[in-house]
C-alpha cells in the first residue's frame, strides 16, 4: 500500500539520486495529458520540498505549455533494479526561461548543454511512495548521446531557430512563451 509524506526523506532523496530515468505528468483542462520520459544529469533536489529538473530541447514543448495554464505537475520514479519502489512528487511547478531572473543560479547546478531549453521547478505538497512489485528488472547501459551530438550540430543559432519554427506551441496548440521569455525573435531568419 501507498504512504504518503508531506517532503521528501533522505532516504526518498537518495533514491532519487540513484534513479537513471523518470517521468513528468502535465495536464490540462482540455487536450492532451502529457507524460515525458526524461534522463541524463538533469535533475535536483534542492530541499525537502523543492526539485529542478532542466528541460531539454525535443519535438515537443508540451510541459511547458501546460504549467503555464495550470502548475499541477508529478514527477514518478521507478526502481527498475534493487527492491520494489514507485516515487512520486506531486506539487506546483513553475517554468523558467533563460531571460528569467532564478536562470542563471539554477543552470548552474546543471552541466552545461546547448540543448538547455527550461527549467521547471516543482514545490512539492504531497510524496508518496508505493510498492512497484509489477515494475520489471531493467539494466541501465548508458545514457544516449544523441540529443547532445544533435544540438552540438546545430549550435546555439540552430536551437534557437528550432525552437522558434518547432517549440512555440504544444501539440494542442497552446503557447509555450519559449520565444517571449527567452528573449528571442520570432523571425527565425
Amino acid at each position: 500500500m501507498g504512504r504518503q509524506y508531506s517532503e521528501l526523506s533522505d532516504k526518498h532523496q537518495a533514491f532519487i539520486g540513484e534513479q537513471k530515468i523518470f517521468f513528468v505528468g502535465t495536464a490540462v483542462d482540455s487536450g492532451q495529458v502529457n507524460v515525458s520520459p526524461k534522463g541524463g544529469d538533469s535533475l535536483r533536489v534542492i530541499d525537502p520540498t523543492t526539485i529542478a529538473w532542466m528541460n531539454l530541447t525535443g519535438s515537443g514543448n508540451e510541459s511547458a505549455s501546460h504549467v503555464i495554464q495550470n502548475p499541477r505537475m508529478t514527477l514518478m520514479f521507478c526502481a527498475f533494479e534493487g527492491p520494489p519502489v514507485i516515487l512520486r512528487a506531486y506539487g506546483t511547478a513553475r517554468v523558467l526561461h533563460r531571460a528569467d531572473a532564478e536562470w542563471e543560479r539554477l543552470s548552474s547546478l546543471f552541466p552545461p548543454s546547448p540543448a538547455a531549453r527550461q527549467i521547471f521547478v516543482l514545490d512539492i505538497n504531497l510524496v508518496q511512495s508505493s510498492c512497484g512489485m509489477s515494475v520489471p528488472y531493467y539494466d541501465y547501459k548508458a545514457d544516449r548521446e544523441d540529443l547532445d551530438k544533435w544540438s552540438q550540430r546545430q549550435g546555439p543559432d540552430g536551437i534557437e531557430k528550432y525552437w522558434v519554427t518547432r517549440n512555440q506551441r504544444s501539440i494542442d496548440g497552446f503557447e509555450t512563451e519559449i520565444i517571449e521569455r527567452a528573449g528571442l525573435d520570432k523571425d527565425p531568419g
